[in-house]
């Protein structure tokens, strides 16, 4: 079993810094103008002389990444699972094309837009989702994009966070008081949350986040026995990087602070390097958005931008509703072949009063507690195996409480301070809860899982519960599921899907939505084809009439032509002078956003119809009608 060291782990550090430059390096060439292969290029060559002067000095305060320590490790069967479903995550990320949905429809193509001009910039469109929200993770994504001109290796950010995990949940739950035994084996099974595994091979930015949130609070309670300086300011690059990787991470700052301020006594005495590591930070943060933000929408979190102004009020019907929306959705089988009867069951029995005061204050399928036939990417959290297994545990505890032996926490603080560091993160959670309305619950409050889990893994019976053949039955069920989860996962389907369903004759409703959503999402990734095998050759740049729709692939291949976004305060000047000369105009979104009607825009902007494209982006929504048109100007 890992004994835990004072070292600083390598691997972990390395990213930390890497992911840091990257952000800062994204600014600094979008200042100058330089967001290209060669500003990035030479960025990189300074930032590697500069890391290898660095390394010559402070390398003996790492611990190594050792290959063979990596290879012993894998022998026992828990380690042995995890790294199992870590390489299912990769052959997955490897053999599709990405299919999460955000990525497509604003995170990439944010970054599209920003490489189209050599820097950020706040993008002219309806769909403010591209300007408003968190950067972090498109700044690690744009050097790929940029040396690649490809998406596909983009996963591997995801995938190199979720590899992280283990060590760090190991860390942490030792840290805070959980026995050492009870720590190895939850060290591989937290990491097989739904949420983590299946963004493992995908582009969503929630597991990216949550390798800082851990991170910030090991270095900070590693810092407390080592007295290092270098963990410290790792704790506080790693705390910029998660506010600055989701606006959601912002009320995890509480136990952070909590376990940081023993520590700033001793940053006294290294003030200049801990103001100019600070300033680092204020990069990475959520601070440049939330200025940017409120530059442009005088509202520093975006929503105004975006029209998502919440109600104000009710704080109590929210933090109630979305604890029972996060139960349900954390408990729900990964495969739920009645959710459709559920979801209707819910609607039909919920008070009318009641229904429609939910509906006023959160999105549809929050709401109505809605819940999908499958766990997938864009809505999974900590899902039903790792969940179950821990109910499972806390209830055992009264049966093995009496074999427990008592061991004080490893814990270099007083217990006071443990404690806050603890339950602080309920509230932070409960902070959230009382204001968010949106759908989805279990997988935006992924990062403070990792913080919520130590409280409930806490006692000696732990210890002894892990040890028991019945519970390592149970944790292999764990594995089973997850494992079987990735591969039937309709974004990155390991099974030939669609080859067997279209040779299954049968009109059974659960068959048909089978076909229908592994069709959908086999073809997401390049939904706009059909348009562009009609653009005209040399068209470099297309208007686009669009929110919320996958653009990313109207730009490829990368670098071949620019999308402009089309609004309606645009007129026909405008047209000319961005060079627009053709427009593709959702007839969905146009009634959304334009008055009069789609002929109507025609004749003002002296338009003609080439063609119409019924496109089925979305499986639970119908196809919607997309309209190529000729500008003439």
């Amino acid at each position: 079993m890992p004994k835990s060291s004072t070292k600083t782990p390598l691997s972990l550090a390395l990213w930390i810094i890497l992911c840091a430059f990257l952000n800062c390096v994204g600014w600094a060439l979008s200042a100058i103008h330089q967001l290209n292969v060669l500003g990035y290029g030479c960025f990189i060559v300074i930032g590697i002389i500069i890391g290898m002067i660095w390394w010559k000095h402070a390398r003996h305060n790492f611990s190594p990444f050792s290959f063979y320590k990596q290879k012993h490790r894998f022998n026992r069967w828990f380690p042995r699972a995890f790294l199992i479903l870590a390489c299912l995550a990769l052959l997955g990320g490897i053999l599709h094309a990405p299919a999460n949905y955000d990525a497509l429809a604003y995170r990439l193509p944010r970054i599209l837009h920003w490489l189209a001009v050599d820097h950020w910039h706040w993008i002219h469109t309806e769909f403010n989702r591209l300007n408003t929200r968190a950067f972090g993770f498109e700044w690690l994504a744009t050097p790929l994009l940029v040396f690649t001109r490809s998406d596909r290796p983009v996963f591997l950010i995801n995938l190199i966070s979720f590899l992280l995990l283990p060590g760090l949940c190991f860390s942490i739950l030792t840290r805070l008081g959980v026995q050492r035994r009870a720590a190895w084996y939850w060290m591989w099974l937290l990491p097989t949350g739904y949420v983590f595994l299946l963004q493992a091979g995908s582009l969503g930015n929630d597991l990216f986040g949550v390798i800082f949130v851990l991170a910030a609070m090991d270095f900070v309670l590693r810092a407390w026995v080592s007295r290092s300086y270098s963990d410290i300011w790792l704790s506080i690059l790693a705390a910029a990087l998660f506010t600055g990787s989701k606006m959601n991470n912002l009320p995890l700052l509480l136990p952070w602070l909590i376990a940081f301020l023993p520590s700033l006594r001793l940053l006294a005495s290294r003030i200049v390097i801990t103001t100019g590591v600070c300033a680092v930070g204020v990069a990475c943060s959520f601070l440049p958005m939330a200025a940017i933000n409120y530059k442009y929408s005088g509202d520093w979190t975006g929503f105004t931008a975006e029209h998502l102004v919440p109600q104000s009020g009710a704080y109590g019907l929210h933090l109630v509703h979305n604890s029972v929306a996060l139960v349900i959705q954390n408990l729900a089988p990964p495969i739920f072949p009645f959710a459709k009867a559920w979801n209707e069951a819910v609607i039909r029995h919920f008070p009318a009063s009641l229904m429609a005061r939910l509906e006023s204050f959160f999105e549809p399928s929050q709401a109505h507690l809605a819940l999908g036939e499958i766990a997938v990417e864009e809505f999974a959290g900590l899902g039903f195996g790792v969940s179950a297994l821990i109910l499972i545990s806390l209830l055992a505890r009264i049966v093995y409480s009496k074999k427990a032996v008592a061991v004080p926490p490893n814990f270099p603080g007083s217990n006071l301070v443990r404690w806050a560091i603890l339950l602080s993160p309920f509230f932070s959670l409960s902070v959230y809860m009382v204001k968010s309305g949106l759908s989805g619950e279990a997988r935006l409050v992924s990062s403070y899982y990792g913080l919520l889990v130590p409280v409930l893994l806490l006692g000696g019976a732990q210890a002894c519960i892990v040890k028991a053949r019945w519970w390592k039955i149970c944790a292999a069920m764990v594995f089973l599921l997850a494992g079987l989860l990735v591969v039937i996962s309709p974004a990155r389907p390991l099974w030939p899907a669609q080859y067997l369903l279209a040779r299954v004759h049968s009109n059974n409703p659960l068959v048909n939505r089978a076909r229908l959503v592994y069709s959908v999402y086999s073809e997401r990734a390049d939904g706009f084809a059909p348009v562009r095998k009609v653009l005209p050759a040399g068209i470099d740049v297309l208007g686009m009439i669009t929110a919320d729709d996958l653009e990313t692939s109207l730009w490829r291949p990368f670098g071949s032509r620019r999308i402009e976004h089309v609004t309606h305060t645009d007129t026909p000047e405008d047209l000319r002078r961005r060079g627009i000369h053709y427009v593709l105009i959702s007839s969905q979104q146009f009634a959304v956003y334009f008055k009069g009607t789609v002929e109507e825009w025609l004749s003002n902007n002296h338009a003609e119809l080439v063609q119409k494209f019924p496109l089925k982006l979305r499986a639970a929504q119908p196809p919607v009608d997309w309209l190529l048109v000729r500008i003439n100007h």
